[in-house]
């Protein structure tokens, strides 16, 4: 099948003066195909990571111990006001470094590949961000919520897990969809430190076949499908989750 409809598609896009004809070689069409999977991938990875990091950031924030929030606030503080990139390079260039010497020296070889990395850098970064919009969401818990589920005997622990969690999840849900689609588009960075992503096998094709423009448009198309189905996920989700009396 691809004999036929692949160079017929092909030459009709020539026609247009878009030049696709990495698509007939079959190595260069497999790299592109195995990059869109390893960004699926990484965001399929770091969506849950990143909340789950929100989670704990937003639960360490709000903590009345002072040797648990002070800390959690320095990080969140750091990881917001530096660039993803920076942070990704620090991780990859010196921890990384440091972490394959200790292996070394017992022997043994370092697990944390590229792609781990960016997922570990990525999730954390992303966690930051998710934990303020839900400290934000925790806080706009009604204090009567709060009393009235005291009055039943909770703990603080309780509270925050049984009551001001569930509804701070609802009341970030709109920041947090936000925050998900900027960090599918963030996964790019991962090309920075030659993991195979859709956007660093699209470098390797163009710098043999000068089609810049081409590849771009599929990349700027595959990230615009995976953020328009966070979205629609992220908007389902919220009618889903609306309780009356809250946010209307």
């Amino acid at each position: 099948m691809n004999a036929d409809w692949l160079p017929q598609g092909v030459d009709a896009l020539r026609h247009v003066g878009l030049n696709y004809a990495f698509v007939l070689d079959a190595a260069e069409r497999e790299a592109f195909v195995r990059g869109l999977g390893v960004t699926l991938q990484l965001c399929l990875l770091t969506i849950p990571c990143s909340l789950v990091a929100g989670v704990l950031l937003a639960s360490a924030l709000t903590s009345q111990r002072g040797w648990l929030a002070g800390p959690a606030r320095a990080f969140v503080e750091v990881t917001r006001n530096t660039p993803t990139l920076v942070q990704l390079y620090c991780a990859f260039l010196v921890l990384n470094m440091l972490v394959t010497q200790q292996f070394r020296l017992h022997g043994g070889t370092n697990p944390l590949t590229p792609f781990v990395w960016v997922v570990i850098v990525v999730s954390l970064h992303k966690g930051a961000f998710h934990a303020e919009a839900l400290r934000a969401g925790i806080e706009a818990v009604p204090r009567i919520t709060l009393e009235a589920g005291r009055s039943l005997g909770f703990s603080r622990r309780q509270l925050l897990l049984q009551v001001q969690l569930p509804l701070a999840l609802r009341f970030a849900l709109p920041s947090l969809v936000n925050n998900v689609v900027d960090l599918v588009k963030m996964t790019a960075v991962a090309s920075a430190i030659a993991v195979g992503d859709v956007t660093y096998e699209a470098i390797m094709i163009w710098t043999q076949r000068d089609n810049v423009l081409e590849l771009l448009l599929l990349i700027l198309l595959w990230f615009g499908l995976l953020t328009w189905l966070v979205s629609l996920a992220g908007r389902r989700l919220e009618t889903h989750l609306r309780m009356p009396g809250y946010g209307q």
